[in-house]
């Protein structure tokens, strides 16, 4: 059952696809506060015992099991993600509460949300809305997963990626000019390693500017771009939220003259700063600029280009003209001082480190909505999830028939049914390994399936084993992508001693890639969650709720990644007996049936380690150096059967958007007989080989 409270005035942003009749009875479990007259808002408290716990909240810090600290639904750009972090990119304001009852909680409000889930009290979770006009969205049902099914129902379906972007992807902050771009794919194709995208960041453009070209670092990008596509490869661009101030640069001369962009309190065009120095901030929030802006990315889709990412769309500000005037005053009175002590000290870091990103800056930028001016403090949220909304709508019309590659950094609950998301700027840490680990169930509970972290990490310096480790877990991740920022170690597969073992890992992922895509296409198309805790699936085991490091993959896999520095293996824990396949290579593997219960596993570092569940079956087939030459016609069935097993095979074409159709589905059956499998097949599309313990 859901139940939707509506308090005051509500607007509604475009947030949610399904609005359901409000109702006017108390606010179940719920005890209702309003906040001072200062703060204008609501909170909302709920008793825990000592068994509740909290999942959710998509894209933040810690761990699956959120109850014990405070979070803050406000899109930031920033790439320390410690601990200590309340907020990160995204803005996804559901959480799932398994206690005394299980209850599904969303606000649907583009303004800050405070999630206190336990950490003023221990025993209480405290929601604080700062503002009057919002939906309360009260999800209840016996089971948690069908809690989980309810809230993807409300908010309609996700995303679906061109297969090809499924397939491995190298990318690096920057490769700066088609040399370097050949001499990444040189590195793959010679060393037999599958790539099917490589990325270009901020310098493919000229001086930052977006949907230009640096004509003499990609002199022809349409003839490379299809030069690429021969050889199974898409070039994906990088597109920014702020658009450079310059005369007799179309994209700003258009934007000024047709009242595109964000405003000031005085109704001129705001000015901000980013990578081009000063720039406007499109006002998303109008439908006349999403189709404006959306319809710039036909320049590069003309030259071949399937897919892009957006960025810095938070929206990342690194000041704004009147904060960079204030600073600089500020320290003009400092340095009239005589001295300057520790106070003074502090205090000029400080002024200079508060400009980034400020609030006072984003209270200075206006927006014009329904012939008023809205503050952007009160929108903040919506601002990246309008920009892959404008892209998306364009592709529509640009594309109609075809799917681009879309995904974001900055994102608000809604936005998933445009594009997907990657979780931004992480580090070459073994904890951020474990954060990612960590951090996708509850991006799939919040409608983003396709996802996934920089592999290997963005900042800092990476290690052969930290990069092995990671992508033998991000062989599971829709996304898998290698991404690295300029000036750190250069961590391409091809560039360590281990050829053999990243080879391996990365032929593992093409040859799931059967199992992976129906997964990931079932997840969508029948609202699941493709990540899920292993309690998910074993709602009665007090144990399974417990553990943090294991993930459910699809209906049929559980793994357990390495996600610790010099580990020769882990504990595991089963929820039940299961099949382990700790696996070298698609040739090398090791198959055990394991009871139930907790044991220590040895694991080398070129060993991946995954499970399958009792009953039930793994499609695979072999490996190719892309997606495009990718063989499904013949597969290779793995599977754990102790009676009778059945598994529905999805495969479309992997481009259109004809995928809800009933042909895309073979269904697969293994019945037992003695020490005999019975196989059958409800298409004769495919051929199995069966490898069934």
């Amino acid at each position: 059952m859901i139940k939707k409270y509506c308090f005051g005035e509500s607007v509604n942003t475009g947030a949610t696809v399904l609005k359901l009749d409000s109702s006017q009875e108390e606010l179940s479990y719920f005890k209702v506060k309003k906040q001072d007259q200062d703060t204008k808002g609501y909170q909302f408290i709920y008793l825990m015992d000592e068994k509740t716990q909290v999942f959710g909240l998509g894209e933040n810090v810690r761990g699956m099991n959120k109850r014990g600290f405070i979070y803050e639904s406000h899109c930031s750009d920033d790439p320390n993600h410690d601990e200590g972090k309340r907020s990160l990119y995204g803005a996804h304001n559901f959480i799932l509460i398994r206690g005394k009852q299980n209850l599904g909680v969303f606000i649907d409000f583009p303004g800050k949300v405070r999630f206190d889930l336990g950490y003023t009290d221990k025993d209480e979770i405290r929601i604080e809305v700062d503002g009057e006009d919002f939906d309360f969205y009260l999800i209840c049902e016996h089971s948690i997963s069908e809690i989980a099914k309810r809230f993807r129902n409300l908010i309609g379906k996700s995303y679906v990626a061109p297969k090809w972007a499924l397939g491995y992807q190298q990318s690096r902050w920057s490769y700066k000019n088609e040399a370097e771009v050949e001499a990444v794919i040189k590195g793959y194709r010679e060393n037999k390693l599958p790539l099917d995208a490589v990325y270009l960041d901020i310098d493919y453009m000229e001086r930052y500017k977006d949907f230009t070209v640096n004509k003499k670092a990609f002199p022809d990008l349409k003839c490379f771009a299809k030069h690429l596509k021969e050889q199974g490869i898409r070039l994906v661009p990088i597109i920014d939220a702020g658009v450079k101030i310059e005369k007799g640069y179309d994209v700003y001369e258009e934007g000024v003259k047709e009242d595109y962009f964000c405003k000031d309190a005085n109704g001129k065009d705001f000015i901000g700063a980013v990578w081009p120095g000063k720039v406007h901030f499109p006002d998303f929030l109008q439908e006349k600029t999403r189709r404006w802006f959306g319809d710039k990315y036909k320049v590069l889709m003309d030259m071949g280009i399937e897919g892009f990412w957006n960025d810095m769309n938070e929206p990342a500000l690194f000041y704004s003209e009147e904060g960079l005037k204030e600073a600089f005053e500020a320290l003009d009175q400092l340095r009239a001082l005589e001295n300057i002590g520790i106070d003074e000290y502090f205090e000029m870091q400080n002024i200079m480190g508060s400009i980034q990103n400020s609030e006072k800056d984003y209270g200075r930028m206006y927006h014009q909505y329904n012939g008023e001016m809205v503050c952007h403090n009160k929108v903040h949220n919506l601002y990246g999830y309008n920009m892959t909304k404008a892209a998306s709508e364009a592709f529509d019309r640009i594309e109609p028939d075809k799917r681009i590659l879309l995904f974001s950094r900055a994102s608000y609950i809604g936005m998933h049914r445009y594009g997907g998301i990657w979780t931004g700027d992480n580090k070459s840490w073994w904890s951020h390994l474990k954060m990612n680990i960590q951090m996708m169930p509850g991006l799939n509970l919040c409608g983003f399936i396709y996802s996934g972290a920089d592999l290997g990490g963005f900042g800092d310096h990476a290690t052969e084993d930290l990069v092995m480790r990671w992508l033998e877990f991000g062989i599971f991740t829709p996304l898998m992508r290698n991404h690295a920022a300029i000036g750190t170690r250069e961590q391409e597969a091809y560039r360590f001693k281990d050829l053999e073992g990243f080879r391996n890992i990365l032929n593992l992922r093409y040859s799931l890639m059967p199992y992976l895509y129906s997964e990931y296409m079932k997840a969508i198309l029948e609202d699941k969650m493709y990540f899920r805790p292993i309690g998910f699936d074993y709602e009665e085991d007090e144990m399974a709720w417990q553990v943090e490091d294991q993930l459910m993959v699809g209906e049929s896999m559980m793994i357990a990644p390495i996600y610790t520095q010099n580990a020769k293996g882990r504990y595991v824990y089963l929820p039940s007996d299961m099949l382990m396949l700790r696996i070298r290579s698609m040739e090398d593997m090791d198959r055990k049936v394991m009871e139930k219960g907790h044991h220590y596993i040895e694991v080398g570092l070129n060993e991946v380690l995954c499970f399958i569940k009792p009953n039930h079956l793994v499609p695979t087939t072999n490996p190719s150096l892309c997606i495009d030459t990718l063989k499904e016609d013949k597969l290779n069935l793995w599977g754990y059967v102790t009676s009778e097993a059945t598994y529905m095979l999805y495969q479309d074409d992997g481009y259109t958007k004809k995928y809800e159709d009933e042909t895309h589905y073979t269904k697969i059956g293994i019945k037992k007989q003695e020490e005999k499998y019975e196989l059958s097949l409800s298409r004769n599309t495919v051929k199995i080989n069966m490898n069934i313990n």
